[in-house]
């Protein structure tokens, strides 16, 4: 394996801010000092410049099929993006349909990621069914390094599970290490009021959202939240997109709760003003929960500021606008005159450092630790990937990204590398940007220039959680 020596860096952990070289060999962090003299292969002078951990998007899914689209990006067009953006690390989500025990639904979605995936990437499981018979699954799957599921309280025609169901479920993370996550809607109430609005002839997309109002996530983040704490089990709450979820989160890690909240760059920097005319165009907002109303996006960057949420992934889901598009068949067109046939999912795996570091880092004043650790640190402590990932620390894999600060970046879909043919930030310069990423050691990005391989990703055997 060939060697690097970075030089005159700024390393940024989640923790530590200084100033020195670091070696790598053999994919692996080997030292870290002060003007180091030992032979590489190649020197990368990094003056000026952030050295970072890479970044870890924890909520990811490439090639998902939602019942009438498959999701645009691939494992290698997703991960590639991915890449560019800074993020070394993702952790997608194998699927388990309706009577499919789960380890088939692992094997499958690796046979997807193994030949493509061009840098490293770990698997939860989602769980849509779990009679008594299957729990031990749920067992073996945690010792082979699955050990995180993922549990629904919406869409009950595919994955939505029972109150009974999900307290079953958490009892018995318990009892195996596992760790759980929910996505957190009251699926009942929401196709409830679906039905409702088709039949007033509120086709939309703009009804999207008044179809999952802001009441539907807050009552079922309190409902899993209260599950969670019978069961004794630590929670995770994906993708929280309005202040009533995030304030039960908060008030429940106030009383001392091990409570998680993750946000999503959508609910960050979109808003319901952006599609509430009506027009199709608004289709490419369509995700749930639903991006909400523009004086949302404040009290989430103060929770993330405040530690009250923990990290940003995105729930990377594209589909494109209009069919044809390298080659993809009818996608967010499907739900022209039905805005509940819209696939649902936005893109964001390539853009989330930006637009985090943008957000935090250059317009609200957060320090570079605080960057590194919404971004991959937490993330990799929760999902048992610390220390391998998301730190800089001799013996840790050199997933490593030299961040520019001054290296101006603008978001576009005629640019991007994600397989969709739109970007919701489209037009939006930032004051950041990788100006190299390196996965193990090897560099996959030098600019906007990709220099690796599909399959050069390894899939990752997780450990179980360690809370922040």
């Amino acid at each position: 394996m060939s060697s690097v020596l970075i030089k005159n860096g700024r390393i940024i952990t989640a923790s530590d801010d200084y100033f020195a070289d670091v070696f790598v060999e053999d994919e692996a962090v080997k030292l870290i000092g002060d003007k180091l003299k030992v032979q590489a292969d190649r020197v990368v002078d990094a003056i000026g410049q952030y050295v970072i951990p890479g970044g870890i998007d924890c909520h990811t899914h490439m090639e998902l099929n939602v019942g009438a689209a498959t999701s645009s990006d691939d494992f290698e067009t997703g991960t590639v993006a991915a890449a560019h953006g800074g993020t070394t690390t993702i952790i997608d989500f194998a699927t388990q349909a309706r009577g499919q025990p789960m380890r088939a639904a692992l094997d499958e979605w690796l046979a997807r990621a193994e030949p493509k995936a061009v840098i490293d990437y770990g698997m939860h499981m989602i769980v849509s069914d779990l009679p008594d018979r299957w729990l031990p699954d749920m067992d073996a799957l945690v010792h082979e390094g699955v050990t995180s599921f993922k549990f629904f309280t919406a869409y009950p025609d595919r994955l939505m599970l029972n109150d009974a169901t999900i307290f079953k479920a958490m009892q018995r993370t318990g009892e195996n290490g596992g760790f759980v996550c929910l996505h957190a809607e009251n699926g009942s109430v929401i196709d409830y009021l679906v039905q409702k609005l088709l039949a007033e002839g509120k086709t939309a997309p703009n009804y999207h959202l008044l179809s999952r109002p802001p009441e539907t996530e807050g009552e079922a983040t309190h409902r899993v939240i209260a599950l969670a704490e019978m069961a004794h089990v630590p929670v995770y709450i994906v993708h929280v997109s309005s202040h009533l979820a995030m304030e039960e989160i908060r008030a429940a890690r106030d009383r001392g709760l091990p409570v998680f909240g993750e946000t999503c760059p959508q609910y960050l920097y979109l808003a319901y003003e952006d599609y509430a005319d009506g027009s199709f165009e608004g289709a490419k907002y369509i995700c749930s929960p639903p991006i909400r109303e523009q004086a949302n996006q404040e009290p989430l960057w103060q929770a993330l500021a405040a530690n009250d949420l923990q990290t940003v992934a995105t729930d990377h889901c594209p589909f494109c606008m209009r069919e044809g598009y390298k080659g993809l068949p009818k996608q967010k067109e499907l739900g022209i005159g039905n805005f509940s046939k819209i696939p649902n999912g936005v893109p964001g795996v390539e853009n989330r450092m930006h637009l985090v570091y943008q957000g935090g880092v250059v317009e609200r004043g957060w320090s570079m630790n605080r960057f590194v650790e919404v971004t991959s640190t937490t993330a990799a402590k929760l999902f048992g990937l610390f220390p391998r990932k998301g730190t800089i620390a001799v013996g840790s894999d050199a997933d490593i990204v030299l961040w520019d600060p001054n290296r101006k970046y603008t978001i576009s879909a005629k640019t991007h590398f994600m397989r969709v043919d739109y970007n919701p930030y489209e037009g939006l310069t930032v004051d950041g940007s990788p100006s190299l990423v390196m996965s193990r050691g090897s560099v996959i990005f030098e600019g906007d220039q990709f220099l690796a391989s599909p399959g050069q990703g390894e899939y990752l055997r997780r450990g179980t959680y360690m809370l922040p």
